[in-house]
């Protein structure tokens, strides 16, 4: 029997978003095998920082 897997991109602010994402991910058929963010570097006023823009979220579909 093979695997099937679904990939989800989600974009979010990480603020506001998260009862969203939470929401999403409880929403999902199969199982969650990943979450990995989009991460990158940005200025902040304390000095380098990074933002998260989406994440990718692979799910592992069950076949009938």
């Amino acid at each position: 029997m093979k695997a099937r897997y679904r990939v989800h991109r989600v974009d979010i602010v990480m603020r506001t978003d998260q009862a969203r994402f939470e929401q999403f991910l409880n929403s999902l058929e199969g199982e969650v095998v990943s979450v990995i963010p989009n991460v990158s570097p940005s200025w902040t006023f304390g000095g380098m920082g990074a933002r998260t823009y989406y994440f990718w979220v692979i799910e592992k579909v069950n076949q009938p």
